[in-house]
């Protein structure tokens, strides 16, 4: 199994520079390198990586996307004066040229394709290129957008012809769209190619009509482009987040990837001149996590933009913590999309419908006049802090920095040095042996009893119940106090999961999630507590006590739950956790669920997000703990196998979803739902 994260830089891809006077490109400068890595060393997280060489990129790896007379034009700089570079560059829009950028170009490709080869052979699970200049722009046969030859597509022609990849998926998270990227995959069905950008109605560059939600690719590639316009600028971090469960992330996994490239420009994080947006560099932690449970774990990440050289390294390091398995820290700010990313959302799931299953059922209806009300760029705006507003800093460095000090200093997280401890029954599991083993100790009547209310004591009847508790308490308290990150207990009962997050409300936890996948009995005090927000999955029609803190989905029985479950989780689980912000996760597993071990692995994965990744897993199935355990340790997930949607489960979710949508905003994803910032 590949294990480690690459990480490729060379000081020689700063060895070029605009030699005249030429504002359009006056920000790309050679320290956007040197401040990352700077960063990376600052925080100790280079010497955790696994340093890739660098090497020049071939002429024929060139050719697989660039013609060959391009490339020819592109090796006669080297030897041009200034007037004559000058006059080259001119004939591309918005980009300068160098006597080293032949050199600096192939360095950049050469070390995209040396990350892509150490994922695939599974020398690294993953890995991050710091390289310049960025490529996402450059077409066949012109530079374009700082850019000269095309890093990550090439990377996906690579991977196709060496590696043999079948499906790959592009994630262009830079705030200008990679039309280079798109128009080399636009007839190609085995590269998923996403992109948000700012748009602007097509007022803001490259200008073009390709860059909107309706373009979706040509010929057999159809429906797989998707352009995520943004048409006003600062958008946030719930903004980004509603695009991936609404769109990026249902779509990746029906498309299944064997191997994910990131278009990775920071110029979409706050503070970002070029970008105008207010992302925080944490939020790439989170998406970063969010597309780890695809792909067997293979993600390549290659620099594009970024040119606030404070937004730009912090986000850099947050996106390589990430990688590495660190917990995120949790997000700031109002979990609200706005009116104009609902609207883009609801017009790129309309295009999309007819190719996705997973966008089947959903009543989609292109909005013809979006709204085009100017949106401010002010983080008081995004109520950034979810106890009081804070007033945007100018973008003057020194203030931003200062800005910047004191919002990292709140957010950095300190993983325990345990990751994974277990308790409960004994069963022979070769990933519990990589775990700290907790002895259980005796739990009283009388210690139960205070943490159930009400007169509700049925729960006390259960002869199990006890000696589960007795298991699970210690796990508790060696998450609560950070001594291990998680925890597995295998018992018999979970009963005893709401007891247990009662008794974590005790202990010092001001929020707690509990999700429940099986039959359990939850009691009525704790469905009223808005401290525990419960989500209870089921076959047994529960609806005693529904409220916003206590949500039932109950399943039809003997429907396939596979499909439907990751649905849910894209749909309404995630959302629901983003907005509850909880301090503690429990997720409690029943037997004969009908669900497979490895999709409920995948949301183990992914519900380690919240909480700073304090989760614990009760387990009422000895067979499923390997797998859950396995998820809790970090390991890669194989892919998720065929992923069925029930019709009648579907639109039971979405009529659930609509009940939710006032108090859970970050639910609102669809037209007249949303909320302007």
């Amino acid at each position: 199994m590949a294990s480690g994260t690459g990480l490729i830089y060379d000081e020689r891809m700063m060895s070029y520079n605009l030699l005249w006077d030429f504002p359009e490109c006056s920000i790309e400068i050679p320290e956007r390198l040197s401040a990352s890595f700077d960063k990376l060393k600052q925080y100790g997280l280079v010497e955790r990586c696994v340093q890739l060489p660098v090497r020049e990129a071939t002429e024929e790896e060139i050719s697989l996307v660039h013609s060959m007379d391009y490339l020819e034009a592109v090796k006669s700089t080297a030897f041009m004066n200034v007037e004559q570079l000058k006059s080259f560059s001119y004939k591309y829009d918005a980009v300068y040229f160098h006597p080293n950028s032949n050199h600096c170009a192939k360095l950049s490709l050469g070390a995209t394709l040396q990350l892509v080869d150490a994922v695939m052979s599974n020398r690294v699970r993953n890995g991050m290129a710091l390289v310049r200049p960025p490529g996402h722009h450059s077409q066949k046969s012109d530079a374009c957008g700082f850019c000269i030859f095309n890093n990550v597509a090439i990377a996906a022609e690579y991977a196709k012809q060496r590696y043999g990849a079948k499906r790959i998926l592009i994630v262009d998270w830079d705030v200008h769209h990679g039309q280079g990227t798109q128009n080399t995959f636009e007839e190609d069905l085995s590269v998923l190619y996403f992109s948000w950008h700012r748009y602007e109605h097509q007022q803001f560059w490259p200008n073009l009509k390709d860059s909107d939600y309706s373009a979706i690719g040509k010929g057999s590639g159809t429906g797989f482009t998707i352009n995520m316009p943004w048409n006003k600028v600062g958008m946030g971090n719930a903004d980004y987040l509603a695009v991936f469960f609404s769109i990026l992330l249902p779509m990746a996994y029906e498309f299944n990837p064997e191997l994910i490239l990131v278009s990775a420009g920071f110029d979409s994080a706050v503070g970002d001149p070029e970008g105008e947006m207010c992302a925080t560099p944490e939020c790439f932690a989170h998406l970063t996590q969010l597309l780890m449970p695809l792909a067997n774990g293979k993600l390549c990440f290659v620099l594009e933009g970024g040119y606030n050289l404070r937004s730009l390294s912090e986000s850099v390091c947050m996106t390589v913590r990430a990688l590495l398995g660190d917990p995120a820290p949790p997000l700031i700010g109002q979990m609200q999309p706005c009116l104009s990313a609902v609207e883009t959302i609801q017009n790129v799931r309309a295009m999309h419908q007819p190719y996705w299953k997973f966008l089947k059922y959903h009543e989609a209806e292109i909005i013809k006049d979006p709204s085009t009300k100017k949106l401010n760029f002010a983080i008081d705006e995004h109520n950034f802090e979810p106890e009081k507003n804070i007033t945007m800093p100018s973008m003057e460095n020194e203030d931003f920095d200062v800005f910047m000090d004191s919002h990292m200093k709140n957010i950095l997280v300190l993983a325990p040095s345990e990751r994974t401890a277990w308790a409960g029954d004994e069963i022979k599991s070769a990933k519990l042996n990589q775990c700290l083993k907790v002895e259980a100790k005796k739990i009283s009547m009388e210690e139960v009893s205070i943490l159930i209310s009400g007169g509700d004591t049925a729960q006390l009847e259960i002869k199990s119940l006890l000696p589960s508790l007795g298991c699970i308490f210690p796990l508790i308290d060696k998450i609560s106090k950070r001594e291990v990150r998680n925890g597995i207990a295998v018992v018999p009962t979970l009963s005893s999961s709401a007891i247990t997050a009662q008794y974590s409300i005790t202990i010092g936890a001001s929020r707690v999630l509990l999700l429940v996948v099986g039959e359990a009995d939850i009691p009525a005090d704790i469905k009223a507590d808005e401290k525990i927000l419960v989500v209870y999955i089921c076959r047994k029609h529960d609806t005693m006590g529904v409220n916003n803190y206590f949500i039932p989905i109950c399943w039809k029985e003997d429907n396939e739950c596979d499909g439907d479950l990751l649905y849910a989780t894209f749909e309404l689980i995630l959302p629901l956790a983003y907005g509850h912000r909880p301090e503690l996760v429990i997720l409690a597993v029943g037997g004969n669920t009908g669900i497979e071990a490895l999709t409920l692995a995948h949301l183990t994965q992914l519900l380690q997000l919240f909480a700073e990744g304090q989760i614990l897993v009760i387990s009422q199935a000895s067979d499923l703990v390997e797998t859950l355990t396995s998820s809790l340790l970090g390991d890669t997930l194989p892919a998720v196998g065929s992923l069925v949607l029930n019709q009648e489960n579907v639109l039971m979710l979405m009529k659930l979803k609509q009940e939710l949508k006032e108090h859970w905003k970050l639910l609102q994803d669809s037209a007249g739902q949303g909320d302007q910032h």
